[in-house]
């Protein structure tokens, strides 16, 4: 929002700098972005003499004039035909934009040397003589800059106006917070109407067929209409604010709506069917072509203005082709209208289509300012068009928005900003901006509310205007007094934080995805039908079709990543998640919240380097990040089980294990399946677990008990068994186990061997069994013993053979 300081003037005295009310008004909410003087291009036009004349040798229209511009003369080709030997003008040297976009150099005209140009009035954008050049009265020093000469010079203020203030849109709404800075009285524009037509109401009619669409539409005709540019000084307020001189209609309701802040639209009366406004909503899949020549596809609850017939504008939007002023109108039907801003505001995002009315109208304009606006356009176009104004307004309002009438405590009020202005200041304040006020007790007022602050609805923005007014650089800076008080981490915040720590210096790193996912998921991981995870919360208003159901399954956005990460050929990924799922629940409205880490492993365990081959990783290099994990949360009796049923099908089956501490089970562990990877786009293995943290947490312990180191040296003794290939390592050490004996303190597997001269089917294991005593060194005859028990109970057990 652009205002122009010269242009504030008309309507309040503003006594302060341009640098100092810039920061006032900052203050005060309107934050000041950029101070421009649309002047500036006049630094490069001087006051030039004309020294010396003489004719062009090769063009009889032209004269060749020497000028003065104060430290040297230059050449100047110019045809004007009021030039004189002596004669003080405006002459703009090389370099100088000109309002027109001319950009002025150096030239040669037919021969002769020209290094500057003599204006005229219209050429500079200052006036409206444009038959010969700008000749200075009075006694000027050649050289001089013209808009010094002149006082040519205006501050432009750009306000960065917040969606609260519509009420600032307006020059008149910026006058009136300067006139409550400055402590001046604010002038309105006086209006005058001589209204010489016939009646409005015989020259048309005006229906609302959507009232909550349309508060309040009012319109009057204007005849005799004469289409001409505007004059110099209207064409200069439009243009100080970066608004474009059209024709006199159309900018004179742009420079109302810039002055009082109601967006206006002008109709060619003649091209209006039956001469009538019907307001209604559009037909779904309506086309009409707007102003900038394009065909626009309405909606259903779109709002347009029509004629007897067909749709002439889209309301508060932007008119339409079939309406527009052209250079041969003579009548004119004007429209002031209130719309409702959120009728406005979809319908300019969902065209696509911005303009200043839908600035102001989506945001909320005064609905009393209608009838204001709409007579003083009229004034402006009897006064500059010459149109005959028909007698009287047809302004339908069917049902008058109420006045807002606030309580304001005056105590709650200082409570509230942290200052003390008294009852008295607080009444001058608002009075300032507009308010009316009257007194109900010693702590309480009644403030009646101006329309045009649609944007104070309750006390507490009333307090907001007092704090605004006195100043908020006033409000003393308070530290807080009551005592911040820092909660205890709990202790489930405490483990995640540990396992995350614990997986970062593992060489994992943590992924962070979207609490969403696509709703084929479950497909894509083939889940069953009964599968819980399948039951999705959906979103009502997804960021897109990938994201349009709360994840159920860390899984999912797992996978996505590795896809995403393949595709950038990072095709080594260490990587875990560490989050909450949703799971619906048909007897509750909100979902059951899980937490759980899911890890995976895909490319090189041991990336190739000339100390070692490149190694891919596999399930056993993620089942010992598990128990890497596990012993730094010191849990003890971790083991990995077969699955005894069916386990998730997004799992290889045979390459499964269930995690289990102490019996529980508390995650999966095992290779994606290759169809889920098919799915994904996945060209590799991947290795994943995840575990559950809700059957996790109650099994780290809270106390860890410690021990002395043992005195006493441990002994190991190794045993080879020849076993059917079916036979499981981990069934041989729970027997092993279950044999009880105390002085065992590990057993390790560390030989698997399969083939020649073993016997087809068999396969040959080896174990490292630990000896350890807390009380004595071992002999070798004890030791000896236990060992072969252990060894027999497995021949046992499993009809195994020695080698």
């Amino acid at each position: 929002m652009k205002v122009s300081k010269s242009w504030l003037c008309e309507y309040v005295s503003i006594k302060s700098d341009t640098n100092h009310l810039a920061d006032a008004l900052t203050m005060a909410g309107l934050e000041i972005e950029s101070i421009s003087d649309p002047y500036d291009y006049l630094k490069t036009v001087v006051v030039g003499k004309i020294r010396t004349i003489s004719p062009h040798p090769n063009a009889d229209k032209l004269q060749c004039c020497r000028v003065d511009i104060g430290e040297t003369t230059i050449p100047v080709v110019c045809g004007a035909k009021n030039i004189y030997e002596g004669a003080l003008t405006a002459c703009a040297l090389p370099g100088t934009c000109l309002p027109n976009g001319l950009v002025l150099k150096k030239t040669v005209l037919r021969g002769e040397p020209s290094e500057g140009m003599i204006c005229s009035e219209t050429e500079l954008g200052i006036g409206d003589a444009g038959e010969g050049i700008l000749i200075l009265e009075g006694s000027h020093n050649p050289g001089c800059s013209l808009n010094e000469t002149l006082n040519l010079s205006d501050a432009v203020l750009e306000i960065g106006l917040t969606p609260n203030r519509p009420d600032c849109a307006s020059m008149i709404g910026v006058a009136r917070e300067i006139a409550a800075i400055e402590s001046e009285p604010l002038s309105q524009p006086e209006i005058t109407l001589e209204e010489t037509g016939p009646d409005c109401s015989t020259m048309t009619s005006v229906k609302i067929e959507n009232p909550d669409h349309c508060p309040r539409y009012a319109a009057r005709v204007m005849l005799d209409v004469q289409i001409a540019p505007s004059p110099i000084w209207l064409q200069q307020r439009l243009q100080s604010i970066g608004l474009r001189p059209i024709n006199n209609v159309v900018d004179i309701t742009n420079f109302v709506m810039m002055e009082t802040g109601q967006p206006l639209h002008a109709f060619d009366y003649d091209l209006l069917e039956e001469n009538r406004i019907v307001v209604r909503t559009a037909r779904q899949g309506e086309k009409f072509t707007t102003l900038d020549k394009k065909e626009r596809t309405m909606e259903s609850d779109m709002l347009f203005i029509c004629d007897g017939k067909k749709p002439v504008a889209v309301a508060g939007v932007m008119g339409g082709l079939n309406s527009e002023i052209h250079s041969k109108t003579q009548r004119v039907l004007l429209e002031s209208a209130y719309f409702q801003p959120t009728s406005v505001r979809k319908t300019s995002k969902r065209l696509g289509l911005s303009t200043d009315a839908s600035y102001r109208f989506e945001r909320g304009i005064d609905p009393d300012g209608v009838i204001l606006a709409i007579n003083r356009t009229a004034q402006l176009m009897k006064d500059i068009c010459g149109a005959t104004l028909c007698k009287g307004i047809v302004d339908v309002y069917p049902n008058p928005l109420p006045a807002v009438q606030i309580e304001l405590s005056i105590q709650k009020t200082h409570q509230l900003i942290g200052i003390t202005p008294d009852r008295e200041q607080v009444k001058t304040l608002l009075k300032s901006i507009g308010f009316k006020v009257n007194d109900i007790d010693d702590d309480r007022i009644q403030i009646n509310v101006p329309s045009h602050r649609v944007d104070i609805q309750r006390p507490q923005d009333i307090m907001e205007e007092v704090a605004r007014l006195v100043g908020y650089n006033s409000i003393p800076i308070v530290s807080p007094k009551s005592p911040i008080q820092v909660e205890k981490q709990s202790l489930h915040m405490a483990y995640r934080q540990i396992i995350k720590q614990v997986m970062t210096g593992l060489g994992f790193s943590e992924a962070i995805n979207y609490s969403f996912i696509a709703s084929d998921s479950a497909d894509r991981l083939s889940l069953t039908s009964d599968d819980r995870r399948r039951q999705h919360v959906e979103l009502l208003n997804p960021i897109s079709e990938d994201q349009a159901v709360m994840r159920t399954s860390l899984v999912p956005g797992m996978l996505e990543t590795v896809r995403h990460n393949l595709n950038q050929k990072n095709i080594h990924l260490k990587l875990f998640e560490s989050g909450k799922v949703f799971l619906k629940q048909s007897n509750a409205p909100l979902p059951e919240e899980r937490e759980s880490i899911v890890a995976i492993w895909t490319g090189a365990a041991q990336v190739e380097s000339w100390q070692q081959k490149e190694r891919i990783c596999d399930f056993y290099d993620l089942k010992g990040i598990i128990e890497s994990l596990m012993n730094a949360l010191h849990i003890k009796k971790l083991t990995f089980n077969k699955p005894q049923q069916d386990v998730d099908p997004y799992f290889r089956i045979g390459y499964v294990a269930e995690i289990m501490v102490k019996q529980n089970k508390i995650g999966l562990l095992g290779e994606i399946h290759p169809e889920v990877l098919n799915a994904y786009q996945i060209k590799q293995p991947v290795y994943l677990f995840e575990i559950d943290y809700e059957t996790l947490y109650p099994l780290i312990p809270e106390k860890i008990n410690a021990r002395p180191l043992p005195r006493y040296p441990a002994t190991e003794r190794d045993m080879t068994l020849i076993l059917d290939k079916k036979v499981h390592a981990k069934d041989i050490i729970d027997v092993m186990k279950s044999c009880n004996e105390k002085l065992v303190s590990d057993i390790q597997i560390f030989s698997v061997y399969d083939g020649a001269p073993i016997s087809e089917g068999k396969k040959s294991m080896s174990f490292r069994i630990t000896f350890r005593s807390w009380e004595e060194t071992l002999k070798d005859e004890k030791i000896n013993q236990i060992h072969t028990d252990i060894a027999n109970t497995v021949i046992k057990t499993f009809n195994a053979g020695l080698p």
